[in-house]
């Protein structure tokens, strides 16, 4: 029996993604999923559903600024996070006799985006799940019926509660497939086992558990990301770059190899997919520019304009800078409107790379197949982001998110310009080391101000981070190195300065006066 652990980072899954509404990866994006799974878990949409969060954290702040309560409206009926109906699903719920609640309170889990949830099904079963959204979409269910457990969503997952005699020989059961963990707990009288795979179970086998009167409780949780086929190539970005002067593969080909391993899925299907997400981030950005359906609450929409204005020649910073900046704030525009944006690596910092994407494609004239392979340079760069930091602004505040983008796009620009791995890469980490500390002060819980203008900056940055590497500026601290301090200073950082409107401009006067727009 082949015991593989299911934890892995992917680009799709974890870096350029997931394809969402508006605004927030971590809250509306995660949110989803975890409702997702507690529906899987319960085996049937609920009649009740009480959502409780940390009284003071960040998503007890902004759950409703974030959409929360829709999305977990959404993935608790089942439907897709992109569905039309999103915006009323609270109403549709309630019409179909299922009663969510929101509230704060006493949450066991610290971290910032920890939720309790309870659930109740027609028949009054009853299932008690605690989880939390750990940034950029990805999300961790840590408790089942006061259970510990570990599922983060990317593989299949059984459950199963039984008398402790019994344990051996539901064990047994399994002797035959492969691929699979598992997870043993003893408590009194009772054992509670997971088994994950990278595939489904065996129906036969596990059909024979309801029949055995020694078996409690079985709980399924099939997955909501790609599941694991191979092993990860690198770690780290030393093993990245040891890679590109042993095979001469550059950054962007490197990630191919990566993900087309890992993922178990050829190299048509992977550039397939990246094209899909860059479809997405290209639309996004044309949408915004249409001033249509753009219902943000604090800002009105300004992309075009500034588009307009550049393009007549009226403003100093003309260029291709200013153009990514423009194209960023577009796709900002349609995220915090609810619109369809891919999360790269975060809700938060959806423009950044759609800017300067797009601006390569449209003004440098950059050959789409290079640019879909640049896409997974950044990606290279997000997997090492999200190995030895995090992409959730409310555990490191706003150099995790847009830091984090502005810091894949400067390796995607290299990568369009035929730069070196190791230029990427330092490209990315002086964009990081550029925006080290940068809080996140959204105000009044928002991905508005300043999210807009920080996510046209950092598409701007990246051009010019790209341009000091290949100048030849040498940083001599590595990016491995970078990413560490990244992460230490996330955690200096008070929570009053970590997505929870609660410091930085959030609390100024005129922030906390601004009156939403209906």
């Amino acid at each position: 029996m082949n015991k593989q652990g299911p934890d892995f980072i992917s680009v799709f899954n974890d870096v350029l993604g997931p394809i969402m509404r508006g605004p927030s990866s971590s809250h509306t994006a995660g949110s989803f999923r975890i409702a997702s799974m507690a529906r899987n878990l319960l085996g049937e949409i609920p009649v009740e559903a009480v959502f409780t969060f940390g009284k003071g954290r960040s998503c007890a702040q902004v759950y409703k600024e974030q959409r929360v309560d829709n999305a977990s409206a959404v993935g608790l009926m089942g439907w897709n996070l992109t569905d039309k109906r999103f915006f009323k699903a609270m109403s549709y719920a309630s019409d179909k006799g299922l009663n969510i609640v929101f509230k704060k309170g006493a949450v066991k889990d610290k971290h910032p985006n920890a939720v309790h949830i309870l659930l109740k099904s027609k028949n009054d079963k009853k299932l008690e799940i605690s989880a939390k959204s750990i940034g950029g979409g990805a999300v961790k269910i840590t408790e089942i019926n006061q259970w510990s457990v570990d599922i983060d969503g990317k593989s299949y997952a059984l459950l199963i509660e039984c008398q402790n005699q019994e344990q051996s020989s539901i064990i047994d059961f399994f002797r035959s497939e492969t691929d699979i963990l598992i997870e043993k707990k003893t408590r009194k009288e009772k054992s509670f086992l997971c088994f994950k795979k990278n595939s489904d179970f065996n129906e036969k086998i596990t059909s024979k558990l309801w029949d055995n009167s020694r078996v409690t409780g079985i709980w399924k949780c099939p997955p909501v990301f790609f599941t694991k086929h191979g092993k990860e190539l690198f770690l780290t970005a030393g093993e990245i770059i040891e890679q590109a002067q042993r095979t001469k593969r550059t950054l962007g080909q490197l990630a191919m190899d990566y993900e087309s391993k890992l993922l178990g899925l050829s190299f048509e299907k992977i550039i397939g997919e990246m094209s899909n997400r860059y479809q997405i981030m290209k639309d996004s950005v044309e949408d915004g520019f249409e001033n249509k359906n753009i219902d943000m609450k604090l800002l009105h929409p300004s992309a075009k304009s500034i588009m307009e204005a550049e393009s007549k020649g009226c403003l100093m910073g003309r260029g291709i800078h200013l153009r990514s900046a423009g194209r960023a704030m577009a796709v900002m525009h349609i995220a915090n409107s609810g619109g369809i944006v891919c999360a790269a690596p975060t809700g938060g910092s959806a423009g950044v790379l759609p800017g300067v994407s797009v601006t390569l494609l449209k003004d440098l004239n950059i050959n789409r197949d290079i640019l879909i392979r640049a896409l997974f340079a950044a990606g290279a760069v997000g997997l090492v982001i999200a190995r030895r930091a995090t992409f959730a602004a409310e555990e490191a505040g706003c150099q995790a998110e847009i830091g984090a983008a502005g810091a894949m796009a400067s390796a995607l620009v290299v990568e369009a310009a035929g730069g070196s791995t190791k230029q990427a890469l330092e490209a990315a980490g002086i964009s990081l080391q550029n925006t080290m500390g940068s809080i996140c002060d959204l105000v009044q819980g928002r991905c508005e101000i300043p999210c807009h203008t920080r996510n046209a900056a950092a598409a701007s940055n990246a051009f010019l981070c790209a341009d000091l590497i290949m100048g030849g500026y040498e940083n001599l601290i590595s990016f491995d190195e970078t990413v560490e301090a990244l992460y230490s200073v996330g955690k200096m950082m008070p929570s009053e300065l970590r997505c929870t409107s609660k410091g930085g401009i959030a609390i100024a006067p005129t922030a906390k006066s601004l009156s939403k727009k209906k």
